[in-house]
């Protein structure tokens, strides 16, 4: 089960409203959908959890690009909401690289099967560094100028990691209002 929220900062304090993700695409889609929430351009949080498995946080600060916290790489990246998340740069990977073969590399001369010993290596090598880690990704300062040190965010458990953010914030009581 998925929960997705907008908070948006305001001069009297923090709103939120719940919001449905099924139309977003990209993380431009999320970051627009964002910005739409503050048209003074102020900060903007978008809260998704997945029950138990992982959490992610998305700020967008007016026109700035979106600064993205994932607590779990490896369990968001089976999601949906999650892979809209972890985009190339945050997961170190070089950006438009495929994960399937390039077609004008493969040997198609002739010969049985048409690889070799040292392609089967270089496969073995390029999955080891295309894993996805089984820990936090992202910019782990997100929210230390609202009251949320790193420390603080990464020791957060995924099953109440969105209620603790919204208390330290003193948006507890708008978030209850949209789960």
């Amino acid at each position: 089960m998925y929960f997705a929220a907008l908070l948006a900062r305001t001069e009297d304090g923090w709103e939120a409203s719940d919001t449905e993700l099924d139309d977003v695409e990209t993380l431009s889609d999320l970051a627009d959908l964002a910005r739409e929430a503050s048209p003074d351009e102020d900060t903007v949080l978008v809260l998704i959890e997945q029950e138990d498995a992982w959490f992610g946080v998305v700020r967008v600060d007016g026109e700035d690009d979106p600064r993205i916290y994932v607590s779990d790489a490896a369990a968001a990246q089976r999601s949906a909401y999650g892979e809209l998340l972890l985009t190339d740069e945050l997961l170190g990977r070089e950006p438009g690289v495929d994960d399937g073969p390039d077609l004008d590399s493969l040997d198609l001369d002739g010969t049985e099967d048409g690889e070799s010993e040292d392609d089967e290596d270089e496969e073995e090598e390029g999955a080891a560094t295309d894993a996805v880690p089984h820990s936090p990704v992202g910019d782990s300062e997100i929210l230390d100028d609202l009251g949320i040190s790193e420390k603080e965010l990464r020791a957060l458990d995924a099953d109440d990691a969105l209620n603790t953010i919204a208390e330290a914030l003193g948006a507890s009581e708008v978030l209850e209002t949209v789960r």
